[in-house]
């Protein structure tokens, strides 16, 4: 391997492989609890999730196509699944992920992650900020009615994780930079917790832990047309949701680490990884933004601690199981917390009245929809339509249409601007017919461009109600594209 390779090599899996470790040991706390809650969500077992996590964590850190991304079971593709739990079963629920998985391959390998162009600034924050109270508002449920232990173990988990950096920024010990905060809220909280017997909420009462290794097989549905026509759907729908989530994510590490990532392989990844989760037992997944986020902040930047992520979770699930299950909760909660407050974009809060209205709007409205629906599909469809009306609406307006009386006595329409269907009912309004009776007409067009049926429509209506009127109608300037797709309309 020559010296070049390796070096690519080593960026792309491990910078610095103590920080890809740490990171991702992070992550692999932040993941414990959101999983298994996510799993009672869909309504299936917590191990159903953690494997699906493992797998997918594995899978994807050598098929994506964003180092340092964390991608797991999630809960915007619990929320689709569910219905089909309910009335089908778990098995059906692995053939629909199988399926989906298939669908993501081929959208990769169609190269749909270009979709993303599409997705303006203000829908991806507002997708951002959504995630973020969505976060925090599924720690709530933990704190309802919590005891004073609970209470003071948050107070120490959220001063050891801001706390710890501020110290040492302070007295340059580098002990305290090299081991991420958030394990030594771990590691601490429960050495506490169990030498003092507090009545604390641990991960054991989350749910029963795996007890044993993913199994290898397949969905134990029959393979035929009426199997098909249940999950279709449901696969469709998990393929959609987990792609947008996985390559929005994409798009939010891209901006932490200021590298950019290839979205169609990580469609293709994810599409795999889902496949593999599938056949060992797990529901499909997506990316996970709070954990990605948690990740890059402390210092993964490589596949490796997307790898370790999920080997650590495995580890932690089988291997350190008696440990894990007496972590007391609120230490992730702690955590997630965090996570929640570093995903947030502050800065948009300050941006809201700088920005021009109609982005600001966007921004908000996906926000809005996202927490009310708790679905993020449904809210960065929204902002993607609104940005879409909102678009059309300004360009609309940037059509002009001139009158003027040239030297030998003829009138002269001069149209500048984009014209499509949103602005080509102002074309038809712009020409006053009646005064231009028994006159020749020129249209000068060499300043538009004509986009659509609709555009070429309204032109052609123009000249029609213009002869109607006895005009000598010329239309001069139409550019090449407009041409021929007038030529197509027409013939």
């Amino acid at each position: 391997m020559n010296p070049s390779t390796l070096m690519r090599w080593r960026a792309e899996w491990a910078p610095s492989i103590p920080r890809e470790l740490l990171a991702g040991a992070v992550a692999t706390f932040a993941l414990i609890p959101e999983v298994i809650a996510f799993s009672f969500v869909a309504g299936v077992d917590p191990s159903v999730g953690l494997f699906a996590s493992f797998v997918i964590s594995i899978v994807i850190a050598f098929f994506g196509g964003r180092p340092a991304m964390v991608s797991a079971a999630a809960g915007s593709v619990a929320l689709v699944v569910a219905p089909l739990v309910a009335s089908h079963g778990l098995q059906y629920l692995l053939a629909a992920g199988l399926l989906a998985g298939l669908m993501q391959v081929a959208f990769g390998l169609c190269r749909m992650g270009m979709l993303m162009r599409f997705v303006s600034s203000s829908v991806r924050t507002g997708f951002v900020n959504a995630l973020a109270i969505m976060i925090f508002a599924a720690q709530l449920p933990h704190l309802k009615g919590a005891n004073l232990p609970t209470w003071a173990m948050l107070g120490l988990g959220l001063a050891l994780i801001y706390g710890l950096p501020w110290i040492a920024q302070r007295t340059g010990l580098k002990l305290l930079v090299a081991i991420p905060p958030p394990l030594v809220c771990v590691v601490l909280s429960t050495v506490i917790a169990s030498a003092m017997g507090l009545p604390l909420h641990t991960v054991a009462d989350l749910g029963q832990l795996p007890q044993a290794l993913p199994a290898f097989g397949l969905p134990a549905v029959p393979f035929d047309l009426q199997t098909l026509r249940i999950i279709a759907l449901p696969a469709l729908a998990i393929a959609m949701v987990g792609l947008l989530e996985s390559v929005l994510t994409a798009a939010v590490v891209d901006e932490l680490t200021g590298t950019p990532s290839d979205k169609n392989r990580e469609c293709t990844g994810l599409g795999l990884a889902n496949m593999a989760s599938s056949v060992f037992g797990g529901i499909a997944g997506c990316g996970m933004i709070g954990q990605a986020v948690g990740n890059v902040k402390y210092g993964g930047r490589g596949r490796l601690s997307t790898l370790f992520a999920g080997v650590f979770l495995l580890i932690l699930m089988v291997a350190l199981k008696d440990w894990v299950s007496r972590v007391p909760v609120v230490a992730l909660v702690a955590i997630m917390v965090m996570v929640s407050a570093s995903t947030f974009d502050w800065g948009s809060l300050r941006n809201l009245l700088r920005y021009p209205r109609l982005s600001s709007g966007v921004m908000v409205a996906t926000v809005a929809i996202t927490v009310a629906t708790h679905n993020l599909a449904a809210g960065v469809l929204a902002g993607v339509l609104l940005s879409g009306v909102f678009f059309a609406f300004k360009v609309s307006h940037m059509m002009q249409v001139t009158l003027r009386e040239a030297v030998d006595g003829a009138l002269e329409w001069t149209v500048r601007g984009q014209v499509f269907f949103a602005s080509a009912d102002a074309l038809v309004e712009a020409f006053d017919v009646r005064a231009a009776a028994g006159r020749v007409v020129r249209i000068d067009v060499s300043g538009a461009h004509f986009w659509d049926i609709t555009a070429v429509g309204a032109l052609d209506k123009v000249v029609e109600r213009l002869r109607q009127h006895g005009c000598t109608v010329q239309v001069q300037g139409l550019d090449a594209a407009s041409q021929r797709l007038m030529d197509r309309v027409q013939g």
